[in-house]
Formats: C-alpha cells, sequence, structure tokens
C-alpha cells in the first residue's frame, strides 16, 4: 500500500514553490533570531520549530543570531540559557551569529542612507515625533528637520556614536512618506542613542539600530532566504523589502533576496507570556525564578517534567496558519500525556499515606513481587517490590460508610493490591479527633497474582507500598498559574478599571493553589537517587519526574500532569 503523504502547512507551500521557481539558488537558510533578554516560553519553541524544521526539511541551514541592539535589557545569562533550550528541543544552529555582529555595516549603510538624503537626524522629543505621526485616516506632518543638510546630519550621527549626545536627544529617521497609509513608512526612527555597556561590545557604541532596521540587513549580510517571524509582523513586511532594496542600491534581487513569511503565534490560555509580565513575576517572588515548573518557559516546562518530544507532538496538533486562535492548555497537557505513557517508568508512590495492615498475613514474612517498569515498552524490563504485612495506602482509597458506587476499600468489601493479593477490610482505628490512623485488612492467600485463584473478579484495584521497604520523598503538586482562562485581557482589564500596576492587577487572579508541597509521602526505594528529568508515572496518580533539588537522601518529585484532565471538573 502506497504510504500517504503528509499534508504542507503553508510555509513549507512556499518554500516547495520558491525552490521549484529557483530563488536564491535553490538555497534555504533560515534563522532563528530571539532576543537575550529573557528565557525562551513556549511561544519560541513554535518559531524553534518552524525555523529549524523548514531548514532541516529542505536541506537548507538554520542560524541562531542573537538580536542584541538594545543593552538595557540583554545579558550573556540569556544567552547560554537559549542555547540550552534549543539542544533541548533537538536542533543544533548551522552558526551562530550577533546582530552586534554587523553594527559596522549597519553603521556604514546609515551613513550612505544620510549622503543619498534618505535619513535625517531629528532631535524632537519622542512625544513631539508621536503627535506628528498622524493615524491610520489622516497623513502625518514633515519634521521641521527632515530637510536639514546632509553635513549637519552627518556631524550630528557622529556625535550620537562618540558619546556627546544624551539619550532622547536626537535620533536618526529614515525619509519615506510622512503620508503613507502604512504608519512605519512615515519616517520611522533607525538610530537612537543608548549610554550602557553592551555585553559583547562594551563601550565601543552608543548609537544602536532599531530593530526594523537592523533585522532585515543582518537577514540579508547572512544570506538569509526565508525569513519567518508571526503575524505582527505582517504590516512591517514593506519596510523590510524597502530596506533590503536601498542596502543593494537598486540591484536586481527578485531571485535573490530575504523574504519574510509570517505565521500565527501561539496562543495558550491559563498562560501569559510577555516576557516583560514574567520577569515581573519572577522579580517580585511570585514565582521562584525563571524555570519554576509553572512558569511557560522552555526551562519550566523542562523542569515540571515535559519531555521535548510532548513539545512537538502539541505544536503538530495546532500547525501553522495565517489567523491567531488561542488554544487549550488541556491541548498541551494532552500531548503531553500522550508521550509520558511510553516513555513513563512506572512506580508506586503514597502521597497521602494511611497505615494498611493485613491481620493474617505472617509476621516478618517479606515477598519480592515483579512489577513491570513499562508496559507500553516490554524492552525495558522490571525491577521487584516488597509486600509484607504492614503497608501504606492512599488515605483517599479507604471509606468507612462508603456509597454504593465506591469501589475502593471499605469494610466488608474486596479490592485487589495491585501485583499481589486480594483482600477484605475488616475495620479502622481512629484517633481522639476521629481520623482514621490504621486501616485493617484480610488476605486470600491463594489470589496472588498469576495464581489460578487470582481469577476472582473485583471491581477495585489499589496501589500499595511496604512501609519497611519504601523511602520518604517530597512531591510537589504544581497547576495552572492563573485563575483565568485569559490572564493577558483579564490583567489588561484589571489595571484599566483599577488603575492600578502590573503587580497589583496580577495579584488579583493568581492562582493560589499553583503548588501544594507534600513533605510526607512514600515511594519506592527503585526510584532512590533516580537523576532529575527522570520520567515517572506514579501509578494511579499522575506523571512525575525528578526534581533538579532532588538528592538520594531527600528525593524530590514534581507533578508533571495527572492521569486524566480534572481542570475543568
Amino acid at each position: 500500500m502506497e504510504e500517504t503523504k503528509k499534508s504542507l502547512n503553508f510555509i513549507e507551500a512556499i518554500v516547495e514553490q520558491d525552490l521549484k521557481d529557483g530563488k536564491n539558488g535553490g538555497k534555504v537558510q533560515t534563522r532563528f533570531p530571539p532576543e537575550p533578554n529573557g528565557y525562551l516560553h513556549i511561544g519560541h519553541a513554535k518559531a524553534i520549530c518552524m525555523d529549524f524544521g523548514i531548514a532541516a526539511n529542505y536541506g537548507g541551514v538554520c542560524n541562531l543570531r542573537f538580536d542584541d541592539t538594545n543593552p538595557t535589557k540583554e545579558d550573556m545569562e540569556y544567552v547560554e540559557a537559549i542555547k540550552e533550550d534549543i539542544k533541548w528541543l533537538g536542533y543544533q544552529w548551522g552558526n551562530e551569529y550577533y546582530a552586534s555582529d554587523y553594527f559596522p555595516q549597519l553603521w556604514d549603510f546609515a551613513i550612505q542612507l544620510i549622503k543619498d538624503g534618505k535619513a535625517y537626524i531629528d532631535e524632537q522629543s519622542s512625544e513631539e515625533i508621536a503627535a506628528q505621526k498622524g493615524t491610520p485616516t489622516q497623513p502625518g506632518q514633515d519634521s521641521p528637520y527632515r530637510n536639514r543638510p546632509v553635513e549637519e546630519s552627518l556631524e550630528l550621527f557622529h556625535k550620537m556614536n562618540s558619546g556627546e549626545v544624551n539619550e532622547g536627544e536626537m535620533v536618526l529617521r529614515a525619509k519615506i512618506d510622512m503620508a503613507s497609509p502604512n504608519m512605519h513608512f512615515r519616517d520611522p526612527i533607525i538610530y537612537r542613542v543608548v549610554k550602557h555597556p553592551h555585553h559583547r561590545t562594551g563601550t565601543t557604541w552608543n548609537a544602536y539600530p532599531m530593530y526594523d532596521f537592523a533585522h532585515g540587513q543582518s537577514d540579508f549580510l547572512e544570506g538569509v532566504t526565508h525569513s519567518l517571524c508571526t503575524l505582527e509582523f505582517v504590516v512591517h513586511r514593506p519596510l523590510y523589502d524597502l530596506f533590503v532594496d536601498w542596502i543593494k542600491k537598486g540591484e536586481d534581487l527578485n531571485n535573490n533576496r530575504p523574504r519574510q513569511y509570517e505565521f500565527n503565534k501561539l496562543n495558550l490560555s491559563y498562560t501569559l507570556m510577555s516576557k516583560r509580565n514574567l520577569l515581573i513575576l519572577v522579580k517580585e517572588g511570585l514565582v521562584n525564578g525563571w524555570d519554576d515548573p509553572r512558569m511557560p518557559t522552555i526551562c519550566g516546562f523542562r523542569r515540571r517534567g515535559y519531555s521535548p518530544e510532548s513539545i512537538h507532538k502539541f505544536i503538530d496538533k495546532i500547525g501553522y496558519t495565517t489567523y491567531d486562535a488561542l488554544n487549550e492548555f488541556a491541548l498541551l497537557e494532552s500531548a503531553v500525556r500522550e508521550d509520558l505513557n511510553e516513555r513513563a517508568t512506572r512506580i508506586s508512590a503514597v502521597l497521602h499515606p494511611v497505615k494498611l495492615i493485613i491481620t493474617n498475613y505472617p509476621e516478618g514474612q517479606v515477598e519480592l513481587l515483579e512489577t513491570i517498569n513499562n508496559p507500553e515498552r516490554p524492552e525495558e524490563g522490571s525491577h521487584m517490590i516488597e509486600f509484607s504485612r504492614e503497608l501504606w495506602m492512599e488515605r483517599d482509597d479507604f471509606m468507612e460508610d462508603a456509597p454504593k458506587k465506591f469501589f475502593r476499600m471499605t469494610p466488608g468489601q474486596e479490592v485487589r493490591l495491585k501485583s499481589a493479593y486480594i483482600v477484605k477490610c475488616t475495620g479502622c482505628k481512629k484517633d481522639e479527633q476521629g481520623n482514621i490512623i490504621e486501616v485493617y485488612c484480610e488476605y486470600d492467600p491463594e489470589s496472588k497474582s498469576g495464581m489460578p485463584g487470582a481469577n476472582r473478579k473485583v471491581k477495585g484495584t489499589l496501589h500499595w507500598l511496604s512501609q519497611a521497604h519504601c523511602i520518604k520523598a517530597e512531591v510537589r503538586l504544581y497547576d495552572r498559574l492563573w485563575k483565568v482562562a485569559n490572564p493577558r485581557d483579564e490583567l489588561a482589564n484589571i489595571c484599566a478599571d483599577k488603575q492600578c500596576d502590573t503587580l497589583t492587577g496580577m495579584k488579583e487572579i493568581i492562582n493560589p493553589d499553583s503548588l501544594q508541597v507534600l513533605t510526607e509521602c512514600y515511594i519506592e526505594k527503585f526510584a532512590q537517587g533516580m537523576q532529575p528529568l527522570t520520567y515517572l508515572q506514579f501509578q494511579r496518580t499522575g506523571y512525575f519526574n525528578v526534581d533538579k533539588d532532588s538528592t538520594p537522601e531527600k528525593m524530590i518529585f514534581n507533578r508533571t500532569v495527572g492521569l486524566k484532565d480534572s481542570w475543568g471538573k
């Protein structure tokens, strides 16, 4: 049977047509251009998969280029974190570049634009420039400096970079069309003064190019063929193309130029992804750092226990389109479950323990029972777990006065202890406050899993641990960080209505139950010493992984996601 060909997304279709038309000499070169002013989040993961995936699928190369044109917000810490995240997602860049690599060429290009009468120094304030821009339906007004002599603009441009000019005193603007219906054409600012040491170039520069000026030129200088970005850059594309035309001064670029194409952002319910807002969460201590497992950062998802493959699965599910939509967080979690079901090692853990005593089981006897590591991957083998008279069981698995459809442990009812025996509950013991502290049962010696008598049907199967053969552990139960499905819009509304700052607004909608720390949990000895990022399924409970703070002496586990979606309920 002929294998069905996977349908192309619209970007892949464009690339295939460009190759068919012989554009750029049949070459495909992309780039991933993050600004190193924070940690990457799940939205960046979608762009990474597109940029690197297109290059890989069409025999091209994807370069990593850091957009380091704003030294006040950038740091090498972010550079290293970004590289680690890209590698974790399974990609390797062809070359590593920085926008700052092109500062000399961009400077020379700006000088040429001034000489050609296509740029000028404007000494108005940012407020005056904004007021003269006009509106989408009304043309802007020319700056009083628009026609200043070329020599004067050249002299002032050099002063901008020499340190003689303070921030905000003057800018370099491209001279395009103040009546253009495209607001980005109304003499955009292309250079401004920033008096802050750069993390790579130090104090060499005081005049820095704006994103719109640096981005397309960097693409061109690198030989990028397909500049892939999100939909908010659609209105920037004409300016991108114009600057490319200008840098080549009218040469025929139709078959040898970078082409910008746009796709939809990844918007996720119950998630706030603005780097500015994420920085507030970190600095104000509302989360425990950039890699807090409640954060939408790639490092946060990694620490929580998401696999790179699960993120790929999610991105494949939502696809690439030309319109923005809000994707359900539950869809991401379903992709995580699908993936971890195949890769997670199964172990037993009791998070809310109560003692279970099998009164007719011989005291001092210990049996070794085999448990499969992963039923989805038989090749991963099995391990042994001890069974004895005194066990731990989940508190919620016992009810003294249970409703009819309660199929767990209750007096007079039989249940199976997973991989072990069928037992019948005979009663319980309470403390002075009425809390249940011990549960009693009797076992059927002929009902051990694998024995002929084990075929007797019971309606419930419970997990357990031998009290003498397990270890205490800390378990961190993570949930959604926000109480509302669309925290971005809700936050904006709160701040507007109450005239409050972002932090105050955040505190109104943050989920107070997003983290619960359990310190009296028990887990199999098999898990002791497992390395951070080990993928696990706590049987009947959910998917977990080993936290980076974990040690063999104090094991710490993070809940990745439950076995089923329970949020809506």
